[in-house]
């Protein structure tokens, strides 16, 4: 099956702000930005994927951070923590929604020390600036963590399954 990559012009910060003036729930958000993107993709006939992510904890949404000291400082303030990764995709055909779906798996970090952070920051490097939270769970961001549950692909920033499934269903991929 060929398929490519097409980087959409969706200005995330702008549907962010405009979701959370509106009230919306995490999940919303993510939804909202994976459609926006599948959306802005022209491609007549072509099944879009669009995919996004929110981490919610205690009411607080986190993006991905800007430098070393809000992902450290993102870090900090979920250390102890269980929060949510709100992991969103849709199918998108000729400027339609065919599917859309929402895994919501919850990551509880453990009460790691500030020497382990500085040395977990350090190791990262620019990488922890990749993702919410500042960590990957496919990297040594694992160390930072006591439980997970949920789906791993969620995680990473796409559920397969579901998605795999859905495109089953519409005849994408051979069943």
């Amino acid at each position: 099956m060929a398929f490519s990559i097409r980087p959409s012009s969706v200005d995330e910060t702008e549907l962010k702000e405009a979701g959370l003036r509106e009230g919306w729930s995490p999940a919303t958000v993510a939804l909202r930005l994976a459609e926006a993107k599948a959306l802005a993709v022209d491609m007549p006939d072509a099944f879009i994927i669009g995919a996004d992510q929110m981490l919610s904890c205690r009411g607080a949404l986190y993006d991905k951070p800007e430098d070393r000291q809000v992902a450290q400082d993102q870090l900090l303030s979920l250390r102890g923590q269980t929060h949510t990764l709100h992991t969103a995709v849709v199918v998108c055909r000729n400027g339609r929604v065919l599917w859309q779906h929402v895994s919501e798996p919850h990551l509880t970090m453990r009460l790691f020390s500030d020497a382990f952070l500085q040395t977990y920051l350090e190791e990262e490097g620019e990488r922890c600036l990749a993702s919410v939270g500042g960590y990957r769970v496919e990297g040594p961001g694992l160390h930072l963590f006591d439980r997970i549950e949920g789906d791993h692909t969620a995680i990473l920033g796409l559920p397969l399954l579901p998605l795999l499934c859905a495109l089953r269903e519409m005849g994408v991929i051979i069943s």
